[in-house]
């Protein structure tokens, strides 16, 4: 009976363990494959990663690096993520983003290394996500290419050139403040779409001298695509999965992407084209260059000097300036408008700093609120200065920089091979307590002159430093002094959500996840 039983289960194990082995099969091979490849990566790259293994860090697994550590997470969590591996490593720590490795830098004397070098200029890869969007244009392009656009579009911020652009910044700040008046009745309301329409107006106007009405239209359709590819791209990026094009493209996200990318580049390429046609109409009609035909002064805009900018001989191609433009249109754009929204957000909560922005305002306008300001009032507006420095100190537009080392580099006593992808956090950069004293205290009084004069160069940089820093910046400062002068001269403003609860998103620019809610009342 019992070597019956057995010959019965050893027929039916032979009938069976084919069809297992043939399961199997599959499975072992993939799992050889699997070693086979991680050994070979590891081998080919052993130098660097024994010395960036040297960093504090979350474990590493092979293909996802530390990936892991964001997967599933919501857009409100990631920041908080973060922060939580920047408390535990904090002042410098490593990740893997697949095989890619990261190096997280969250000091001034570390960022220095990084953004005073002139050898260390090339964006890291994570940019190359942007480059559907923005091409070649002034902030992913480098080597020579970058010096060259750099040459061309220095000019167009000169001091002369943003002087005619302050009637644009008054012009459609007046516009958001008679929709403002509409709500300056207690209640609380997200400001937020106000002010990034209002950029939006100005951006257009300034940038390509094209009005789009933003403020006054329906819903912007560039503004929504603007937001919903920023979302896109930062999950991109932590997805090495998606990384591929060949995959992202087929990909719902990524199908979503584009057809962003139709609205974004559809927008700058209607505006060039009718800019275009304006200028050649312009010229038909005018007997000066800078008189229209009615006898006013012409408005120019930096397409204009894109239409005109050389480097000897060499023009820019409508590609180039569609690049540039789309350039200007997003740096331009939702950087300000985040600026704005947090100083709005920080004046809110600290009323007695907002009395003094106001009293500032009364010397140099008295009571008229409807006067617009020359550039001689906004340079006198020192303490306004101020308040949007140490805004832009806790809350920076652009949360972190991201750059390619391209040659082996000493960071903190550790060598930083060649390949590495340094990412320099700028909001963790300006909370270091070794240079910020009770870093989260908002206080406009850290940058009198004499406070600033001791303290480390590269303890402030909301906009970059050393070469690539941003060519824009006193462009943006002044477009904010404009359109915040304007709210708190018609308004107080008071925030409704708690500091402590406030969620950031670190997507390509700094956001409240919540929106920023305020109540304004008439002054």
């Amino acid at each position: 009976m019992g070597s019956r039983c057995l010959a019965v289960a050893s027929c039916r194990l032979s009938r069976t363990s084919p069809t297992r082995r043939q399961m199997a099969l599959p499975a072992l091979l993939f799992a050889a494959v699997v070693v086979v490849v991680s050994v070979a990566l590891i081998l080919k790259k052993w130098p660097l990663i024994r010395d960036i293994e040297k960093l504090p860090g979350p474990v590493a697994f092979p293909f996802i690096g530390s990936t892991y550590v964001y997967a599933l997470r919501g857009r409100e969590e990631l920041a908080v993520v973060f922060d939580g591996l920047a408390d535990k490593y904090w002042p410098i720590f490593r990740t893997w983003l697949g095989h890619t490795p990261e190096l997280h830098l969250m000091k001034a004397e570390y960022v220095e290394k990084i953004m005073s070098s002139s050898e260390l200029i090339t964006k890291g890869p994570i940019y190359t996500f942007l480059k559907p969007w923005l091409g070649d244009g002034l902030l992913i392009s480098t080597g020579t290419k970058w010096h060259l656009r750099g040459k061309m579009l220095t000019p167009a911020f000169h001091f002369k050139i943003l002087d005619n652009f302050t009637d644009v910044f008054a012009e459609k700040s007046e516009i958001m403040i008679d929709i403002l008046r509409s709500k300056a009745d207690g209640s609380s309301f997200d400001i937020y779409p106000y002010i990034t329409r209002c950029a939006l107006d100005i951006i257009c106007e300034t940038a390509m001298g094209t009005s789009v009405d933003a403020q006054r239209g329906s819903q912007s359709a560039y503004v929504s695509a603007v937001y919903s590819t920023s979302e896109m791209l930062l999950k991109r990026g932590l997805s090495p999965w998606l990384h591929s094009d060949f995959v992202y493209k087929r990909t719902s996200a990524g199908k979503q992407f584009f057809k962003n990318l139709d609205i974004l580049h559809g927008f700058t390429k209607k505006v060039i084209n009718e800019r275009k046609l304006s200028r050649q109409s312009s010229k038909q009609n005018t007997t000066a260059d800078n008189v229209d035909e009615f006898g006013r002064k012409r408005r120019v805009a930096f397409l204009d000097m894109l239409l005109e900018a050389s480097v000897g001989y060499r023009k820019l191609t409508d590609e180039e300036i569609q690049e540039e433009v789309d350039t200007f249109m997003f740096e331009g754009h939702d950087t300000t408008s985040v600026g704005m929204a947090w100083t709005i957000f920080l004046l809110g909560h600290h009323l007695d700093i907002q009395e003094k922005v106001h009293a500032e305002l009364n010397e140099i306008f008295g009571r008229d609120t409807r006067k617009r300001p020359t550039m001689q009032d906004l340079n006198n507006m020192k303490y306004l200065e101020m308040v949007i420095k140490e805004s832009l100190r806790l809350y920076p537009s652009v949360p972190f920089i991201a750059r390619e080392i391209t040659q082996d580099v000493e960071v903190a006593g550790y060598n930083i091979p060649k390949g590495t992808m340094a990412l320099m956090h700028i909001r963790r950069v300006h909370r270091d307590p070794q240079h910020w004293p009770d870093p989260e205290r908002f206080d406009p009084d850290r940058f009198l002159p004499d406070r600033v004069q001791g303290r480390h160069p590269y303890a402030s940089v909301p906009f970059s430093a050393g070469l690539r820093n941003c060519i824009g910046q006193r462009f943006a400062i002044l477009e904010e002094k404009t359109v915040l002068s304007y709210i708190l001269r018609n308004f107080r403003v008071q925030s409704v959500e708690r500091i402590e609860d406030v969620k950031v998103v670190g997507e390509l620019v700094l956001r409240s996840f919540n929106g920023t809610y305020v109540r304004l009342t008439p002054r």
